[in-house]
């Protein structure tokens, strides 16, 4: 299992980013990934950090469908896989009602068949072929020529039952939140490899993203989590993989205690399957990523 780590929650500048990529790598990780949760663009703060912290993978984790259209996402996507000198990991998804519908205003409608045919044509655009591509909600019809830059690792975000087997069957992996070992081993890993088999394609990627801390006081962390993030435990989505789990608020989610604890619960990801784990630190980051260099 490669480790990495997860900035999504703090609002930092270029230079810190760059400062803190910097630092996992030095710590012997592996990866560092960039949520788009209404600060820096991901994509371009992933390439900036790429291209000045050499040797480590650099992603998001995930950029919304809805409000780009392929051939632009193709584009910005390549041109972040030039900047980083081909270590960049591309992480779509269709996001939330919530967020598509209250944000950008657009319509949230059939998303399953709008992520099949998204990454039907973005595939191809971003293998460099001319693409004439005109589905039922999908259109890109174009090239995106980007001369040294390598197709990118493509993943989906997914946790129910229909995105997963996209996932598998289109792209070279899944993003999982608020997933715990059981669900991932139990759900998320039999569903994803059964449909990449049965679409001929390698082993997916299982990307886990976890939330973490190193605490005296774990019950007050839960809830501290619970709170921030009070509106993601009434989503549907992370309402049904938490239900999965016995559980109904992320914070239930939360890997924390000691070093010794949070080692235990962060090693069984490997267990169930997870190829890729990426901690979301909530509380010092740099000593989490003194600790996760430290068990790597």
């Amino acid at each position: 299992m490669r480790w990495g780590l997860f900035s999504g929650g703090e609002v930092l500048s270029v230079d810190e980013h760059v400062a803190r990529a910097r630092a996992v790598s030095a710590a012997g990780l592996d990866a560092m990934f960039f949520g788009q949760v209404g600060s820096w663009d991901a994509i371009g703060l992933a390439g900036v950090c790429g291209r000045e912290t050499p040797g480590i993978e650099v992603g998001v984790a995930v950029t919304q469908t809805f409000p780009r259209h392929p051939l632009a996402l193709a584009a910005q996507a390549l041109t972040t896989q030039a900047i980083s000198g081909n270590r960049f990991t591309l992480g779509v998804g269709p996001s939330h009602p919530a967020v598509i519908e209250g944000q950008f205003g657009l319509a949230y409608d059939r998303p399953a068949q709008h992520t099949r045919e998204y990454l039907e044509a973005l595939t191809s655009l971003l293998d460099g072929r001319a693409t004439e591509y005109r589905g039922e909600r999908i259109t890109a019809v174009g090239r995106v020529d980007a001369p040294g830059a390598e197709r990118p690792s493509l993943l989906l975000s997914a946790l129910g039952p229909v995105m997963l087997r996209i996932a598998g069957e289109l792209a070279d992996g899944t993003t999982t939140v608020w997933a715990g070992p059981r669900v991932i081993g139990e759900h998320v890993a039999p569903l994803l490899n059964q449909a990449a088999q049965a679409a001929g394609r390698p082993t997916p990627r299982i990307v886990a993203l976890v939330v973490a801390a190193l605490t005296g006081d774990p019950d007050a962390a839960r809830a501290h989590l619970s709170e921030q993030f009070a509106m993601a435990s009434q989503m549907p989505a992370y309402q049904e993989i938490l239900g999965r789990q016995g559980k109904t608020s992320v914070g239930d989610t939360l890997v924390a205690g000691d070093e010794k604890t949070l080692e235990r619960e962060l090693r069984a990801y490997a267990d169930a399957g997870t190829t890729d784990l990426l901690v979301s630190p909530f509380g010092d980051a740099e000593r989490m990523i003194e600790f996760l260099g430290s068990i790597r």
